[in-house]
């Protein structure tokens, strides 16, 4: 197997509260993975021990063999769960920034989606709406040729159409031999463009299976079985 990404015994404390619990967790490479869970599963504390902005307590992780550091960021392409971008910057100020500190960075191709959102370059930051800042953000993060795509709650917030533009656009620019992780609780918009499903539940792996496995082995839709096993966290 092409292992890309191998979690073992991951933990994370935050003061007496412990967010992740003894995760183990492999991904290989060209996939497209749902890291699903409720909030306060620990999805983000996660995806940033991967991306190198925590470490854990205990446990350890490897990405291509290498704990996370350098070399592992110069392979990760990460969209936060948040926005980052300083609201004085320009559109294409972000698209040098990027040209600048990531050698596989397309501008070409960024500079084609500025254009399909009709964004001009001297747009500023400031002027921008909540839900093109986002779909701007992600431009920049999927314009990479990265190893692997650490995309936290991309379509959390956003309307149905928006959700639509932001899974095309995922779809239709990753790079075909990296991964991409998308931490979602909105199931039925991404399953269909999933290869595996990582439940995540209490800071715990609870389930890692193919997508297509899953349906055969329960009869039911991921969605459907995520419902079930989480329904008294969701509601």
């Amino acid at each position: 197997m092409n292992e890309l990404l191998t979690c073992t015994g991951l933990t994370r404390y935050f003061g007496q509260t412990k967010a992740l619990d003894g995760v183990d967790l492999t991904l290989t490479s060209g996939k497209i993975v749902g890291l699903l869970g409720p909030n306060g599963s620990g999805k983000t504390t996660l995806i940033k021990i991967m991306n190198g902005l925590l470490q854990p307590t205990a446990g350890e992780i490897r990405i291509m063999g290498s704990a996370p550091g350098v070399a592992s960021k110069g392979m990760i392409s990460y969209l936060p769960d948040r926005g980052y971008f300083p609201e004085w910057m320009r559109v294409g100020d972000m698209i040098e920034m990027f040209y600048d500190f990531y050698a596989d960075f397309d501008r070409d191709k960024a500079e084609d989606m500025c254009r399909a959102l009709g964004l001009e370059a001297d747009s500023a930051i400031k002027t921008l709406s909540k839900g093109t800042r986002e779909k701007m953000q992600l431009m920049l993060v999927m314009s990479r040729a990265a190893k692997l795509y650490l995309l936290d709650e991309p379509i959390a917030g956003v309307d149905p159409a928006a959700r639509e533009f932001i899974m095309q656009t995922i779809l239709t620019n990753y790079n075909e031999d990296g991964t991409v992780l998308i931490s979602t609780h909105l199931i039925s918009d991404v399953e269909q463009v999933l290869d595996e499903a990582v439940f995540l539940q209490q800071g715990r792996v609870v389930l890692h299976e193919a997508v297509d496995s899953i349906r055969e082995r329960t009869g039911e839709s991921v969605d459907a079985l995520f419902r079930e096993m989480f329904r008294a966290q969701l509601y």
